[in-house]
């Protein structure tokens, strides 16, 4: 696919746009300048914002200029919620959680070479607008009867709660970004979320009234499974970019347990596979689907995207380790407590019995019960069959001196923890 746009509309990264003839048009008389902001409403950015990254990824290297904006002003103010206000941050957090957003966003997009990214921090351009200058400069463009029909806020003016003119404000500075980047950078374009509709049209429109300059804006849709729940959450937790939030190892996870309806869609949206290999994992998912096959590429392309080839093998062979596929002594320490978080199990203490061992990790609910199972060769330990009910847990069986995986059978597994 030769055109940009095509491209990203096939790989249903295209929602809505402010007019699809001219976009495209602007998109092959090209490069044209093109942005996307990322608030600090937390300290790591998020399966969400992975896919505006895509997008301005895809848009660089087609040959157009990206530039990554991390929002240290919007984000003392707060996209407004349709549900409640939002608990404002401090000057100080907010700062830091920009910086660290900041240092996520860099290794998607290329910041050197012919055609490098540029990262902005809006509160750059915003820190010095005195009130007065903020409502005669910018204020004055913006008509009440429009902002109040934006989806959001109209949701908060029919709650008990309303809404506060601070996160009212909010559609105004973020139309306040794309005139000022229109102006420093002759930037045309800017792309964001469904949900963030109503804020682009409205620096749109800014551009249109304060320049007479025309600008494009375009819509991601919404990602979500065949129920329509929302991809991006595991058991009621946001599945971050950061690896202190979400380890490589449940991130990988995440995606190996995506259901076969959604894999392809996840697929075309989150790597850079091309139709024909797209269409032979969907051929194995319609015929074959036991092998999980395009599950286990989606789950290695986006843990690699996000977290590095070297994450991404060591978390396939702690999940291939964890049923007797490969050596756990192996798996690095981070790794392996990460893989092993979620296990149940329970305390250990090195000389208890192998019997003693299954009952306490609760595979097995008495020692009679765990001395058949051993008995009968069911029960392993790190992997290895266990042969004598008796033989003592060594200090040398505990995993980086803190852990030891005990199976039942081919797939109850649990984790002995060091007491």
């Amino acid at each position: 696919m030769n055109d940009i746009l095509d491209e990203l509309q096939w790989r249903g990264l295209v929602a809505q746009t402010t007019d699809e003839s001219a976009l495209r048009e602007a998109l092959a008389d090209g490069p044209i300048t093109v942005y996307c902001g990322f608030d600090p409403t937390a300290p790591s950015l998020h399966f969400g914002n992975l896919v505006q990254l895509v997008v301005l990824r895809h848009l660089q290297r087609a040959g157009h200029r990206v530039i990554a904006l991390v929002g240290g002003s919007t984000g003392l103010i707060g996209d407004p919620r349709p549900t409640s206000e939002r608990i404002l941050k401090t000057k100080e957090q907010t700062a830091e959680w920009v910086a660290g957003i900041q240092r996520q966003i860099e290794p998607f997009l290329a910041f050197d070479g012919d055609n490098p990214a540029t990262m902005v921090n809006n509160l750059d351009w915003t820190d010095g607008i005195s009130a007065l200058d903020f409502l005669r400069d910018y204020g004055k463009h913006f008509r009440v009867n429009q902002m109040i029909k934006k989806d959001a806020v109209a949701a908060r003016l029919n709650s008990e709660q309303g809404i506060s003119y601070t996160e009212f404000s909010y559609q105004i500075l973020q139309a306040l970004d794309f005139l000022e980047l229109y102006r420093r950078y002759g930037c045309t374009l800017q792309t964001g979320g469904n949900d963030q509709w109503g804020n682009l049209t409205a620096g749109v429109d800014l551009i249109g009234r304060a320049e007479g300059g025309g600008a494009h804006c375009f819509t991601t849709p919404l990602i979500t499974d065949e129920a329509g729940n929302k991809f991006g959450k595991s058991e009621g937790n946001a599945v971050w970019l950061s690896a202190d939030m979400t380890s490589p190892y449940a991130f990988y996870q995440y995606w190996i347990n995506v259901e076969d309806a959604s894999v392809v869609k996840l697929l075309k949206v989150f790597t850079d596979l091309g139709p024909d290999e797209i269409a032979e994992l969907e051929r194995q998912v319609a015929e074959e689907p036991f092998r999980r096959a395009a599950q286990k590429r989606l789950a290695a392309e986006a843990t690699t995207l996000v977290h590095g080839a070297d994450a991404t093998a060591a978390v396939q062979a702690a999940s291939e380790a964890l049923f007797g596929k490969g050596d756990l002594r192996s798996v690095d320490e981070r790794t392996l407590l990460d893989a092993t978080a979620e296990l149940p199990g329970g305390a250990v203490t090195p000389g208890m019995s192998a019997t003693d061992l299954l009952v306490a990790v609760g595979l097995a609910d008495s020692r009679n019960s765990a001395r058949r199972t051993i008995a009968d060769g069911g029960a392993s330990l790190n992997g290895v069959r266990i042969a004598d009910a008796e033989a003592p847990l060594a200090e040398a069986d505990l995993l980086h001196g803190q852990v030891a995986i005990v199976r039942r059978g081919r797939k109850n597994l649990a984790a002995g923890r060091l007491a």
